[in-house]
């Protein structure tokens, strides 16, 4: 082998051992969008979301699935759930069953041990959230890099429709007692309609102390405690179709007792 050759060689042997490889756009994985949906007699909502859902996701070219929890519901929703997986897929739709009645936050924590989107949302079943606003949620979230992105019913166009005078105070009284005493950030610090990256979401609920509808409130309070980025979208807020709003007195005291708790400790 002549000097040339030989040196040749050498050239190739070193460039594929100290070379690193450099990641081409086909090598990173899409992001893929995991919908948590806690359902408690949801049987009539159910179908029609999971059909908004579906149509919403496979009309933007996203990739998806949702994972229902139910907690035991007496009216037939997980057997609702059961034929959806048929028509859909076990891949775009999971059923994780829990033994009764446990909370809207552990539904949550449920939901999230069998995500496999690298992005979570989360909102309610019964047509209050509507999918429409997913689109804007994501692409907010990609423009910004931010790590959540949450609906508001109290900045922008959004707005609540459907609930009465009294429903409405309660509410806005809500957010604003919150907004005050700890300062988080957000417009709309009670909704439930967002999107986070899944780690943040896995740090926060690590975080959360706090069950029911007071949940929410703490996971914005913990999000802004962790230096997570946040941006806020616009929704319409519809009272539910189908069945009955599970906000009761008892939530409501709670909630109280829950802004008292995170303004003393955090």
């Amino acid at each position: 082998m002549n000097y040339f050759a030989s040196s040749y060689a050498v050239h190739l042997a070193i460039s594929s051992v100290s070379k690193p490889k450099v990641k081409t756009d086909a090598a990173i994985m899409p992001d893929k969008y995991s919908v948590i949906l806690p359902t408690y007699n949801e049987r009539s909502n159910l179908p029609i979301i999971t059909w908004l859902l579906a149509k919403t996701f496979e009309e933007h070219g996203i990739d998806w699935e949702i994972v229902v929890v139910d907690d035991a519901s007496p009216d037939g929703t997980q057997e609702v759930a059961k034929q959806l997986i048929k028509i859909y897929g076990n891949k775009r739709v999971l059923l994780k069953a829990r033994a009764g009645k446990l909370g809207l936050g552990t539904a949550y924590v449920h939901g999230l041990l069998y995500c496999t989107g690298n992005f979570v949302i989360i909102m309610d079943a019964d047509f209050s959230h509507h999918p429409k606003f997913i689109p804007q949620m994501i692409e907010l979230q990609k423009t910004q890099c931010l790590d959540i992105v949450t609906g508001t019913r109290y900045a922008g166009n959004g707005g609540v429709y459907g609930w009465d005078l009294k429903r409405k105070l309660v509410s806005r009284g809500a957010n604003f007692l919150a907004t005050i005493a700890l300062n988080p950030g957000v417009s709309d610090l009670t909704g439930s309609f967002r999107l986070y990256r899944k780690p943040c979401l896995q740090t926060i609920i690590s975080q959360t102390k706090s069950k029911g509808y007071v949940f929410q409130m703490e996971m914005m309070v913990r999000a802004r405690q962790n230096g997570y980025s946040i941006g806020e979208v616009p929704i319409s807020f519809v009272d539910r179709l189908y069945g009955e709003s599970k906000l009761g007195s008892d939530e409501i005291v709670q909630y109280l007792k829950g802004v008292w708790s995170l303004f003393t400790s955090v």
